[in-house]
């Protein structure tokens, strides 16, 4: 090659080693934004969309009308409805249903009466004062009655209703048809006089309304309140077996204490006990009657209602009357 030549070609070749450093160097000056000059205004439409952003405003809440009550009371009265119709669909069906059974259980009653399952005897056992005319009228049965179709239950409720029935027991028995009742009656235990009448009072203190009179010697008790309290003063005052033989009367005083009457209601000895610690002063008094035998002197009264002090009341004494004899003269 001549001169020429070789200088034509490293002329050729210099750009193109030089070309990719020009471009090295071009690409962080594209990356990066040409600055604004200061004194160079916001382009216009800029300025528009901005006024446009101002001007719309968002609602923060959105009001609608308020229809769910509306809907809510008719969801109610729907469900009213139908609840209504349905209660009244169940019981015609129940009514027919029960009156179906009830005609099915009136046949079946009147084939086992003419079967022969009907009442032949009533038996009682332990009844005195009860009369079986009384539960005879209380249960209205007859022999022509279907022994199947009694209600047992029902039975021992109407007569545990009679006054001295205090429990009751029925069952009934086939070949022979019977119904057997079990009465256990109330025991009396003492008589309450009140109101110028006198009541039996069982051991439990309740009262028996009936008609009473006595085939032995029981104790009495007067006053207001007595029936509910008598067993308090029962378990007190039988822990001495002979003082208690003595005891003829209780009587309770404005319903607070009471006062012990013995050997006779109008002339024996009233022991006046006190309202509280009850027990302490009977159990003073029984110590007393073993060591002095206080009891068997002529007292009208012993008072026991103070805690440290008895006071006795003697019973009064007439002196027999001197007779004056009349001189006869001769």
């Amino acid at each position: 090659m001549s001169e020429q030549e070789q200088t034509l070609l490293s002329l050729l070749e210099a750009p193109e080693k030089k070309a990719p450093a020009a471009k090295k160097k071009a690409q962080p000056q594209s990356q990066e934004s040409p600055a604004l000059p200061k004194d160079e205004k916001t382009p216009p439409q800029t300025e528009e969309k901005t006024a446009k952003t101002e001007e719309i405003s968002i609602p923060t809440s959105v009001s609608l009308p308020q229809v769910w009550p509306y809907r809510l009371l008719g969801n109610a009265a729907i469900l009213g409805i139908i609840f209504f119709l349905a209660s009244l669909t169940i019981t015609f069906k129940n009514d027919l249903i029960n009156k179906r059974l009830v005609d099915l259980q009136n046949a079946f009653y009147d084939l086992t009466t003419n079967m022969g399952f009907t009442i032949e005897d009533i038996i009682i056992r332990g009844h005195n004062h009860t009369t079986k005319q009384e539960i005879a009228d209380t249960l209205q049965l007859t022999r022509r009655d279907n022994i199947l179709r009694q209600d047992l239950e029902e039975i021992r409720y109407k007569i545990s209703q009679l006054p001295w029935v205090k429990d009751v027991a029925v069952r009934r028995t086939y070949f022979p048809n019977t119904i057997q009742i079990n009465i256990e009656e109330h025991r009396v235990k003492c008589l309450w006089q009140f109101n110028e009448k006198f009541h039996p009072i069982d051991e439990n203190g309740e009262v028996i309304e009936a008609a009473y009179t006595p085939n032995k010697p029981l104790l009495l008790i007067v006053g207001a309140g007595a029936p509910e309290n008598i067993n308090a003063l029962l378990e007190i005052i039988e822990s001495d077996s002979k003082i208690f033989k003595r005891v003829k009367a209780a009587n309770y005083i404005s319903e607070r204490r009471w006062d012990i009457i013995l050997d006779d209601i109008n002339h024996g000895i009233t022991i006046q006990l006190p309202e509280k610690n009850v027990k302490a002063a009977w159990e003073k008094l029984e110590k007393l009657n073993e060591s002095k035998n206080i009891l068997k002197r002529k007292l009208t009264k012993i008072d026991l209602r103070l805690s440290g002090k008895i006071t006795v009341k003697l019973e009064k004494t007439e002196r027999p009357k001197r007779l004056k004899s009349k001189e006869r003269k001769i």
